[in-house]
């Protein structure tokens, strides 16, 4: 019964991503920006969110994240089902080096101490070239 069920959610989603465009690799630490459709009465807009992606749910059609930032000093947290029509796209602005998979202890974190380091990636070119 699992397999009808996970063949229905592999098409439903290509489908959907056919639309869409193509959903950037992110995981929990990382800086990401969504663009939402927000429909207010007869007209529609697009709304940015800004924030750290602090959990990620994989679960095929169902699959979620959710995104944390700081608005005027009050702690905003947003769930985003990741296929949904109404998330227009998703924008990576920054890696982030965690060791954690849920990063809800940012939520007791206030100030600096909610930062999290930039995830830096190595060039081994470079490197040989500067021992040489």
């Amino acid at each position: 019964m699992s397999t009808i069920m996970q063949s229905i959610d592999k098409a439903y989603i290509e489908q959907l991503s056919a639309n869409k465009a193509e959903i950037p690799d992110f995981a929990p630490g990382d800086t990401v920006e969504v663009a939402v459709v927000v429909v207010e009465g007869q007209k529609s807009r697009i709304q940015k969110f800004t924030g750290v992606c602090i959990a990620r749910k994989n679960d095929g059609f169902n699959s979620n994240f959710t995104v944390r930032k700081i608005s005027d000093g009050v702690g905003v947290e947003r769930v985003f089902p990741l296929y949904s029509p109404s998330v227009e796209s998703i924008k990576l602005v920054r890696r982030g080096a965690v060791r954690r998979a849920k990063l809800y202890y940012l939520r007791e974190l206030r100030g600096k101490a909610a930062r999290i380091t930039e995830k830096r990636e190595w060039d081994t070119n470079t490197s040989e070239a500067a021992s040489n």
